[in-house]
């Protein structure tokens, strides 16, 4: 008996393709209002750590492919939304019974980050790659994979609000599963679907597998309530800008964290 028994009709379900949440997802920061009187706005910050979860602070680390090195500002704290950790925590006890597990590797993240991918590692690969982009070009490349900094409290960065989350699954205490690019990989391989209708004539067991595993995550966080960044297969969101533009929702929950930058 396979140990994906139980999520196999997961594996096989289709992503489908990504276009229309590409749509929804532009311009979301200013478009998207953010409702400060619900109960949910000053939600409380929590470490991922404590609720069971697994996972390390990529950005704290040195063993971060493609960069391989400590982002000056990162933490090493999982840190996201109460109710984020609650809804992770029962897609753990899913993942339990083939013996898997989520692993986190990004949740709060302090603004010195994003401002350090935004505003120079990203354009600076960008433009190592295709010297011709400037202005509005680049910018609209950068901001596929990375949301500028928060300026305001009524645009903060995805990660800047405790409500986005990046993960990947793998063995309880093992190998992570093939999902067929690194993390933080700023091109087209990073896409939800990128394995979705390869066709016959570029089929490997490779691609497959990935594809299979990419299903997995991707509904098993949907059918929790998160929405799924089209262009990266490994960000979630729940309550924050974001998930309201992709889900249709009138409003956020979150605004910025309720956190020192400090932590």
């Amino acid at each position: 008996m396979t140990a994906f028994k139980n999520l196999e009709d997961l594996r096989r379900r289709p992503i489908g393709q990504q276009q229309t949440a590409r749509a929804a997802r532009q311009g979301f920061r200013t478009r998207i209002p953010i409702r400060r009187d619900n109960a949910l706005f000053g939600e409380a910050m929590v470490e991922a750590r404590d609720h069971g979860l697994k996972g390390e602070n990529f950005y704290a680390s040195e063993k971060n492919p493609p960069y391989w090195q400590r982002v000056e500002g990162a933490t090493e704290k999982l840190l996201l939304r109460a109710s984020l950790a609650e809804k992770l925590s029962r897609v753990n006890a899913r993942l339990a019974q083939a013996g898997l597990e989520l692993f986190v590797f990004d949740a709060w993240r302090p603004r010195a980050v994003q401002a350090f991918f935004h505003d120079v590692w990203v354009p600076r690969e960008l433009l190592r790659r295709n010297p011709s982009l400037s202005g509005a070009a680049l910018t609209e490349e950068v901001e596929r994979y990375w949301s500028a900094p928060s300026s305001d409290e009524n645009s903060p960065a995805p990660h800047a609000t405790g409500g986005a989350v990046d993960l990947t699954l793998r063995w309880k205490d093992g190998e992570a599963l093939w999902m067929g690019s690194l993390f933080d990989d700023v091109t087209a391989m990073a896409n939800r679907e990128r394995f979705e209708n390869l066709g016959p004539e570029n089929f490997s067991f490779s691609d497959q597998e990935a594809c299979a595993n990419r299903r997995l995550l991707h509904w098993l966080m949907v059918e929790e309530g998160f929405a799924g960044h089209p262009d990266e297969w490994w960000h979630f969101s729940w309550g924050d800008q974001m998930w309201a533009a992709l889900t249709g929702a009138p409003h956020a929950f979150y605004g910025s964290a309720p956190i020192s930058e400090s932590a």
